[in-house]
């Protein structure tokens, strides 16, 4: 874990989970449902356009996709 938590965007950790090939199965107001086809794994995303996620929430995202922090800057640097 070498580096600090990013301030990110939803757009950024949408762009990420795409990437890695989660699909948006549901929405329920601000709030998608992201889950992975082949693994299982899902994650909810708070949408709100342009707004910093809290970092609280930005490592519960994560948790959800079975990502770490330090995944998560690696993946969004390749894209």
């Amino acid at each position: 874990m070498g580096e600090r938590q990013p301030r990110v965007t939803a757009d950024e950790i949408i762009r990420v989970l795409k990437s890695l090939g989660f699909e948006k199965v549901d929405q329920s107001g601000s709030h998608q449902k992201w889950k992975h086809p082949l693994t299982g794994k899902q994650t909810i995303v708070a949408y709100h356009s342009g707004e910093i996620i809290r970092p609280k929430t930005f490592r519960r995202m994560l948790e959800g996709a079975g990502l770490t922090i330090d995944d998560f800057i690696q993946i969004r640097r390749r894209l």
